[in-house]
């Protein structure tokens, strides 16, 4: 693995902590917003979704591919807040026609999408590279990225249609969220589908920033943090213990991105890790070095 941890030395957080906590702090910013949400059945999907609930959301719109569970995220969030309101459908994010339906249905229903959340991702058993099996080594680019690009294709126009809307009330909107990792930024043996995949979300969520940035939109390329779901326990067994995050983190993380309150650092990628405080301090330095985005390291 690279040595190179290429990481801001902030203080790190594992769960929930008052500048991100939807129930308090946060309370009320989701307030009128509607948040599209793919891969919502289950762990940070799912706690995204109870999240913004608890921060005032006027709707919830979940999609996964299992309806028990999404059921299941439907009825929580109900609990959450029975003010805001709440619908799924059945949605493959690799299939461009599911996610366009879904996205009109969302509108159709809910007037609106002020946040998307390209939640959905796919890591297989990990293997060398010689040893891969092409189809499932490709289908990971199909969900992680693939996947991404159809919900910004079919999420964009109603995003930028959400941050002129808001921006006319002096607030802000049109927040778009591509859940990344850490692993973007490394090189561990036998993970060249799933860390190739995340790199790639980087540089999607700048090419998303150039193309549309006038437009009002915020994209975040964002690491949640090592959340030991499913997926993340795909990972080698000697990577379970990096598993230390609560799915809570990323979610209240997100909801403090969509409040406005990080609109300064768009097209860039972001941990849920790090402390928004300590971050927020780093504004001044992060822009005038242009850091936390893809490029080529060399020497002058």
């Amino acid at each position: 693995m690279s040595t190179d941890p290429q990481n801001l030395a902030l203080t790190e957080h594992h769960g929930v902590y008052p500048a991100i906590d939807p129930a308090s702090t946060l309370k009320g910013s989701a307030a009128g917003k509607v948040l599209f949400i793919t891969g919502a059945s289950r762990g940070i999907g799912r706690a995204t979704a109870l999240a913004f609930a608890e921060a005032g959301a006027k709707a919830v719109y979940l999609t996964a591919r299992s309806p028990a569970e999404l059921e299941a995220t439907r009825d929580l969030v109900r609990q959450a807040n029975p003010q805001t309101q709440c619908a799924f459908s059945l949605c493959d994010v690799t299939r461009a026609e599911q996610v366009e339906a879904a996205v009109a249905d969302c509108v159709q229903t809910f007037g609106a999408i002020d946040v998307a959340d390209a939640n959905a991702g796919y890591l297989a058993q990990w293997t060398k590279i010689g040893e891969s099996d092409p189809a499932n080594w490709w289908h990971t680019w199909e969900v992680n990225v693939r996947g991404a690009y159809h919900v910004i294709r079919f999420c964009l126009p109603h995003l930028i249609a959400s941050a002129r809307k808001w921006a006319a009330q002096g607030s802000s909107g049109g927040h778009l969220i591509l859940l990344s990792s850490i692993g973007a930024q490394r090189l561990a043996p036998t993970a060249s589908d799933y860390q190739t995949s995340k790199h790639a979300i980087n540089r999607l969520c700048e090419f998303v920033q150039v193309d549309h940035g006038q437009d009002g939109i915020k994209c975040f390329a964002i690491h949640p943090g090592g959340v030991a779901t499913e997926l993340g326990r795909n990972m080698p067994k000697d990577r379970h213990v990096y598993l230390t995050d609560s799915p809570d983190l990323a979610a209240g993380f997100i909801v403090w991105l969509a409040a406005g309150k990080a609109d300064w650092a768009a097209g860039r990628y972001l941990s849920a890790n790090w402390d928004v405080q300590e971050l927020t301090a780093q504004k001044d330095e992060i822009l005038r070095n242009d850091l936390l985005v893809n490029r080529l390291r060399t020497q002058v």
